[in-house]
């Protein structure tokens, strides 16, 4: 029968009594597009409620578990996951109904016969339909399991597994880092001695307090959308978005340099790759076969993260034995002041040491991540800094120094020097892994964020589908999009470029993580840093005035830009909520996502 019918039918059974009265209220206002269910139900209460409503709920509850455990569909399956909830929904919500006072039990028939039989108005927010599961301010813990927009539950995505701890370490590792590739820079910005300086000193002021701020923040809001969120909660859905917008470009921007990281190993041994049409050829053919691992599953990205992450390590580890009687010390000592390029030097060290909080994007996906997400990200911070200062400490010392030797690529000229031809093939060989790990590491952060925004209601509600191993479909297509549309850029112009949108980002979370202690000092916070309010602010401070430094230091063009990119966040947000008034897309918010506070719901409230 069709839905339109069963609802005719239905409205027959609401003056028998209240328990008739309530379960037609939840049935009339049931989705039309549910017919087969909507049988299954009308049958369930026909059994259940006979004549005026006798015993209804009790015998509606053996009904559904009975056509659950016995019934198939006429395809001639088992019931799946969506038939139970949707049953045990029914009786659910047919007891609140009972349980409510008669005013608000006839005030929610009236709702709910209005919803069913009128067109929605123009003002009718398309992510009604959803209804929000709240948890008290702000943390509930963390295993969230895959459900669909609209509170459909799919039993292809519940059995996806989550990350553990040692990939989900690698995954931060190459969010973050991915080894030495890249950090030849800064011996030619300011010479061997503030090039280590750098690497020991930088982690001191920039990536533990950012790493600090993650895991309280990533746990205290154990979700995908990470730092989107932690705005959005403390400044409001605006400024979220702000933050996600440029978060994403960020990233995406970060993410155009693994191709060209990768074609500058590799153009010593493939001189074709140098430039014209097979590097472009080049970086279309790996872009796109990087994004199809990605698409292919989050777990699968970070087992492959930790074998990656070992192969890249290797040969550092071998080039440090075979310098040991080349090492001279002496050489570790070099500065010349007044011979430094700071801009190059900061943002080589920043780019190389930022991205900790690219984690949270990905929370929602971590097996149990109040205690995991700290611990990875403190073993992840001892193994990127190892990582950076070892193989500078071999390359500097063992050698002598030619500063404007060093630039990208550096490295397997110094494996030749020292061990031959087969120690440079395997650094190139270990670059071009690590690059593909940084590469994948970054793309499902980019992709999970974007999901994430959709299911909070600021993207359009496709952003959140998933393909059929649990990943972002529409996420990763725009990533990856966004990569090849900027792969054109240089080395230097894409650190610059993301340097810039990543400072504006951090300086919003930083505003939140202080915001938040002061407004909610009392709030779940299944790992708090060990300070104070007063603490929280003093640790600030530092690394934003190193933000505002490489935001100083950006070359003019790089600085237009960036601009001209935020410009466009601060008038894409009202775009989309129109595009939302007009029904052009769809937005939804998800029901399994905790409370964000008021500042969210009273900035979310469009007329």
């Amino acid at each position: 029968m069709s839905a339109e019918h069963f609802k005719n039918e239905v409205s027959d059974f609401h003056s028998f009594s209240p328990d008739g009265l309530a379960l037609s209220a939840f049935l009339l206002s049931f989705p039309p597009d549910k017919a087969e269910l909507l049988n299954v139900a009308r049958r369930s209460l026909l059994r259940g409620i006979g004549v005026r409503g006798a015993g209804p709920l009790s015998r509606l509850a053996r009904v559904g578990l009975v056509h659950v455990r016995g019934a198939r569909s006429p395809r001639g399956t088992c019931w799946d996951l969506s038939h139970l909830l949707f049953l045990a929904s029914l009786t659910l919500v047919a007891w609140l109904f009972i349980a409510t006072p008669s005013s608000c039990c006839c005030s929610s028939l009236s709702l709910s016969l209005s919803l069913s039989t009128s067109s929605p108005s123009p003002s009718m927010k398309q992510r009604n339909p959803t209804t929000k599961q709240t948890s008290p301010m702000p943390g509930h813990s963390g295993a969230s399991e895959y459900t669909a927009l609209g509170g459909e539950s799919s039993p292809k995505l519940e059995k996806f597994q989550k990350v553990s701890i040692i990939p989900l370490v690698f995954l931060i590792f190459y969010e973050v880092s991915g080894g030495p590739f890249g950090v030849e820079d800064s011996v030619k910005a300011a010479g061997p001695l503030l090039a280590l300086l750098g690497f020991l000193i930088f982690p001191l002021i920039w990536s533990i307090p950012e790493a600090l701020i993650t895991a309280e923040m990533g746990t205290m809001f154990p979700e995908n959308g990470g730092y989107v969120v932690w705005v959005s909660s403390a400044l409001g859905p605006y400024w979220g978005f702000q933050q996600g917008w440029m978060k994403w470009l960020s990233g995406v921007i970060d993410n155009a340099l693994y191709p060209v990281l990768f074609l500058d190993y590799l153009k010593s041994a493939v001189p074709d790759l140098e430039g014209g049409f097979p590097r472009t050829v080049a970086v279309l053919v790996l872009t796109l076969a990087l994004t199809y691992m990605n698409y292919r599953g989050l777990t699968i990205v970070g087992w492959v993260a930790i074998l990656l992450g070992v192969i890249s390590l290797l040969p550092f580890v071998v080039m440090g034995l075979v310098a040991i009687p080349d090492l001279k010390p002496s050489r570790w000592l070099m500065v010349d002041l007044d011979n430094v390029n700071w801009g190059l030097y900061l943002n080589t060290l920043f780019w190389n040491l930022n991205y900790w909080d690219s984690i949270s994007t990905l929370t929602g996906e971590v097996d149990n991540p109040s205690k995991t997400l700290p611990r990875a990200l403190f073993y992840a911070l001892i193994l990127v800094v190892l990582g950076y200062f070892f193989p500078l400490l071999i390359g500097t010392g063992a050698i002598p120094v030619e500063r404007k030797l060093w630039s990208d690529g550096y490295f397997s000229d110094i494996a030749k020097i020292l061990g031959g031809v087969w120690l440079r093939s395997w650094v190139q060989a270990a670059s071009a892994l690590s690059n593909t790990g940084m590469f994948m590491a970054e793309m499902s952060s980019d992709s999970f964020q974007l999901l994430g925004m959709a299911e909070r209601g600021m993207l359009p509600e496709f952003f959140a589908k998933r393909s059929c191993y649990g990943t972002p479909l529409f996420g990763i297509l725009f990533s990856a999009s966004g990569v090849i549309m900027l792969s054109w850029l240089s080395f230097q112009e894409i650190v610059a470029a993301e340097n810039f949108l990543y400072c504006f980002g951090m300086i919003m979370e930083f505003v939140a993580f202080v915001k938040l202690r002061v407004k909610h000092p009392t709030a779940s916070r299944p790992y708090r840093i060990p300070v104070g309010t007063v603490g929280s602010i003093l640790m600030c401070i530092p690394p934003t005035m190193l933000l505002l430094v490489v935001v100083a230091l950006a070359p003019n063009k790089v600085m237009g830009l960036s601009l001209v990119a935020v410009m466009i966040g601060l008038v894409l947000e009202p775009c989309l909520r129109y595009a939302e008034k007009r029904r052009w897309f769809r937005f939804s918010i998800s029901a399994n996502l905790q409370d964000c506070g008021p500042a969210f719901h009273q900035c979310n409230d469009h007329p």
